[in-house]
């Protein structure tokens, strides 16, 4: 009893209980029979809201104010340039992951630069280079839709044991961002920062070089996720990044992580990630308007949020 009242004491079980309810009321509404795709397709959706979500919520964790708006250009970029660079060719396809890791590296600098060098704060700076970096992948885009390499976009389509493999990576990266958040210096120095700036700065933590660090993961998932995303899909379109503007925030704020900073939450990206998929298939399912299914999803995102902040203050 007490283990069970302790499980809902977490932030990310509301996510979750959420998403079963969801799933539940979609698959009865189809008789059962769409509960193994819907499942599937689930799993993969949700695992680029994840990528994108874990990146954003390094960011948030670092306290009010610090927000990646420039997620949406850096995966129309990544995947633009990888594609072009890998031009079909299977050989490629390692060629095309570093290069957009490294762009990653540098949205995340040209960012910070203008945060600290600039002192311009992080919405508009982030903002500022999105628009940048969208113009960079129109120009190299130039209405063109370049296929993925075969074996990339076979890998990103196919499954292992059932699971999507698009879910997998998504979930070593998790793990990865787990253990630099439990396991390393660097995640109790962004935790630090995130609960007072101040009083980490006379500790002795050094606060811009970990900053720097986070708003260069951020970008680094994101241009990944555009790399996935663009073979996924079967090339890279210029409004591919866009959905993923508010949803990598959403996702962060569903699934527990403190928007004042200083308490990140991973597992809950996860519940928030297949949540939100699941509202929008359940509401297409019920055949609503996209009118009323963005209301209805506001609604539910704000009941959510409400529930889970409820059970954290009487904790």
């Amino acid at each position: 009893m007490n283990a069970a009242r302790l499980l809902f004491t977490k932030p990310w079980t509301w996510s979750f209980a959420a998403t079963m309810i969801v799933w539940i009321v979609t698959v009865l509404f189809t008789g059962g029979a769409s509960s193994l795709g819907l499942s599937q397709a689930a799993l993969t959706f949700a695992a680029f809201s994840v990528i994108v979500g874990i990146g954003q919520m390094f960011v948030i964790t670092l306290g009010p104010g610090n927000i990646d708006l420039s997620v949406p250009a850096t995966m129309t970029l990544s995947g633009t340039l990888a594609l072009k660079l890998m031009d079909v060719q299977d050989g490629m396809i390692l060629v095309g992951l570093l290069t957009s890791i490294l762009l990653g590296f540098a949205i995340g600098i040209g960012n910070y630069a203008l945060i600290k060098l600039l002192r311009i704060p992080p919405i508009i700076a982030t903002l500022s280079i999105s628009f940048i970096v969208q113009s960079t992948a129109i120009w190299a885009n130039r209405g063109l839709r370049i296929k993925p390499p075969e074996g990339l976009a076979s890998f990103t389509t196919s499954s292992l044991f059932g699971i999507p493999n698009i879910a997998i990576v998504a979930l070593i990266l998790s793990a990865v961002a787990w253990v630099l958040l439990k396991k390393t210096i660097y995640g109790r120095w962004i935790s630090a920062i995130g609960q007072s700036t101040f009083a980490a700065r006379m500790t002795g933590i050094p606060v811009d070089g970990t900053r720097l660090v986070t708003y260069i993961l951020c970008a680094v998932l994101a241009s990944i996720c555009g790399y996935l995303l663009a073979s996924f899909s079967g090339g890279a379109a210029l409004n591919m990044g866009s959905e993923y503007l508010l949803m990598s925030i959403a996702v962060v704020v569903i699934g527990g992580t403190a928007v004042a900073g200083g308490n990140s939450n991973i597992p809950g990206i996860w519940g928030a990630s297949l949540f939100m998929f699941l509202v929008v298939s359940m509401l297409n399912t019920y055949g609503f308007g996209a009118g009323f299914r963005l209301i209805l999803t506001g609604l539910i995102i704000i009941a959510v949020i409400l529930v889970a902040g409820g059970r954290q203050s009487n904790r």
